[in-house]
């Protein structure tokens, strides 16, 4: 998904330890198209982001707040 562009609202917010040493953030992204996508982001962009709130993909770009 990381070449690809998207558009959406972030739905829920998750964080965890998969391995137990380095944490992961994701969000839970419902894309214009109707389809929900986790996306992996930042610690920064994650602390700053609430549900609710769009999220802009572009092809070769990290996700950003819109």
């Amino acid at each position: 998904m990381s070449e690809e562009a998207w558009e959406g609202v972030v739905e829920k917010k998750q964080r965890a330890a998969f391995d137990g040493a380095n944490m992961y953030r994701r969000v839970v992204v419902r894309l214009d198209d109707g389809t929900a996508s986790k996306v992996r982001v930042s610690r920064e962009l994650w602390n700053d982001l609430d549900v609710g709130d769009r999220l802009v993909k572009e092809a070769g770009a990290d996700p950003r707040r819109a």
